[in-house]
Order: C-alpha cells, then structure tokens, then sequence
C-alpha cells in the first residue's frame, strides 16, 4: 500500500465524535466532500510511493488551512496556486501556510520535498473555542481529553513509513514540551528538534522570516 493510500485511508476513519469539554467544539473539515476530494488529490499527486520520510508535526489543524483542506499547513490559495489542485472555497490566506510554502520552495520546490517529508500535527482534529482556534494544549481538560487520540494519531501513521531516527515540533514551546514528554514515555522517535511555529513567526518575527526559515533547512537536511 502506497504512503498516500494510507494517509487517505487513516483520515477517512476519523470521526468528530470524541468526547471532550462541552464548550469546545471539534473542526472536522471532512464534513466537506470538497475537503475529501481535494485531500485525496494532493496525497496521491505527492506521496503516490513507498518512500520513507521524515515527520514534522505541527499542533493541531486550524480554521484557514488544514480546517480547510485538511492538509497540514495547506490554504486553499497555495493548495491551487502551486500545489495544482484546483478548489471552490473561499480563498483566504493562513500565515502558517506562506511561511511553509516559503520554506519548501527554498528546499527545491514542493515534488522534492515531499518526497522527503510528511507534515502532520500531534493531534488529528482541531478545536474551536469563542469562534477561535484552540490548540489541544491550552485547556487541561481537552488535552487529557484527547490525549489517547494523539498517542493513536503518531502511532497509526509511522506505519506509513517514517523515519524513525528523527522527528520535528513545529513549536517550540508547549507543543514540544508534550511531544517530548509522551516520546520519553513511548519511545516513538529516538530524537525530537523543536521549531519554531510558522505562525509564531508571521505573527511576532517577521521581519527575521528568512533566518528561520534557514534555521529550518538547516534542521531538516541535517
């Protein structure tokens, strides 16, 4: 089974019906048969092989890009402008997204980096809180909550074919912190290097985009 049929076969079992604090909802992009056309397009265009890769995972997915497309750091402007994968949602740019797409244009382009790399998050399914995006981290009760969800999330896709030497936080602070907490407990990397969030980057180190993105090359060619 090819890397992009297990990845396709993986988010079509997700479901929105996790239970956690009643005031928080789950973004479930899938509702879309949209999302699950344009989804399934890109992992077959990119990742139609058996080549291994090195992960980086990202939080959880947010409203512009993934709780959109579905696919982690894709808004629906990259994902047709320069992914090839034309789609009908309204085209609104993420922040995370032009840092990402920067980043792999400076590592080759996206054929040669996604034939190196699989960009995932730690937790599957994003949240919403207040109309606002909520990472799985910033309640305690959520991140219990779903924390059997993210064990089953890392485990279920290294079977898709990881490298298991190294694995990326894209989020240095509690993003990583938890990542390498459950990675001490579960063994399921045998190291993890922490990264600065694209978002934290677009959002307060602008004007310094271009040496973080060289941290990141640096990091994933290292």
């Amino acid at each position: 089974m090819t890397f992009a049929k297990q990845v396709i076969n993986f988010h079509r079992q997700l479901k929105p019906s996790w239970k956690i604090p009643e005031e928080i909802s789950i973004l479930y992009p899938f509702e879309q048969e949209e999302t699950h056309q344009v989804f399934e397009a890109f992992y077959r265009r990119y990742f139609d092989d058996h080549r291994k890769r090195r992960y980086l995972f990202g939080i959880n997915p947010g409203r512009f890009g993934a709780g959109i497309t579905g696919i982690p750091f894709t808004d629906p402007v990259v994902l047709e402008s320069q992914c090839g994968i034309s789609n009908t949602f309204t085209k609104k740019r993420e922040l995370s997204s032009l840092f990402v797409y920067d980043l792999i244009d400076a590592l080759g382009g996206i054929e040669s980096f996604y034939q190196n790399f699989y960009i995932t998050s730690l937790c599957p399914l994003g949240f919403i809180k207040d109309g606002k995006n909520l990472n799985y981290y910033d309640d305690k009760n959520l991140m219990e909550a779903v924390l059997p969800h993210i064990l089953n999330n890392i485990r279920e896709q290294k079977i898709f074919g990881c490298d298991q030497h190294v694995a990326y936080s894209m989020g240095r602070g509690k993003n990583y912190d938890f990542f390498l907490k459950i990675n001490d407990q579960y063994g399921f990397f045998e190291r993890i290097i922490a990264l600065p969030h694209p978002r934290w980057v677009m959002q307060y180190r602008l004007k310094m985009k271009n040496a973080f993105v060289d941290e990141y090359i640096k990091a994933l060619t290292g």
